[in-house]
């Protein structure tokens, strides 16, 4: 089934119910249409990127073990550049990254993406990036 079909059923109201509360400035009403990418970045990214943050750095932890990446021997500005490396670089890390995000999204927030899908994955993962780097000792923790 289609996500914008009739009998395409998703519980969203549950979606949204479990999403940490990020204070944010005024934006556009998404349900309106004239919402941004830097609204959608605002009131989903960041809440799902916040709600998922357990996962990403599981994902990530997982990803450098299977790839044998010495990250625990690693001085902390090598172990940056290496996890910086592979964000970047690694196809397969980068689309279940946008999986684990795109799964917590609403029909009407998967129709925004699917419109805007280029853009919302290009912030979605530098915001992951910025949040693994960011918890690089957690992730260091993860894999040892």
């Amino acid at each position: 089934m289609h996500p914008t079909s009739p009998s395409f059923s998703r519980p969203d109201d549950a979606l949204l119910a479990l999403r940490p509360a990020i204070p944010t400035e005024a934006a556009a009403d998404e349900s309106s249409g004239s919402a941004s990418v830097g609204d959608f970045l605002h009131l989903t990214l960041r809440p799902v990127l916040k709600l998922q943050n357990d996962l990403l750095l599981a994902a990530v932890a997982d990803f450098v073990a299977d790839h044998h990446i010495p990250l625990a021997k690693a001085s902390p500005t090598d172990q940056a550049r290496l996890l910086t490396e592979l964000l970047g670089r690694n196809t397969k890390l980068r689309y279940t990254l946008v999986g684990l995000m795109t799964g917590q999204f609403t029909a009407t927030e998967y129709g925004f993406y699917r419109q805007h899908r280029s853009e919302v994955n290009r912030r979605l993962h530098e915001l992951a990036q910025r949040r693994v780097l960011d918890q690089l000792a957690a992730i260091v923790t993860l894999t040892t």
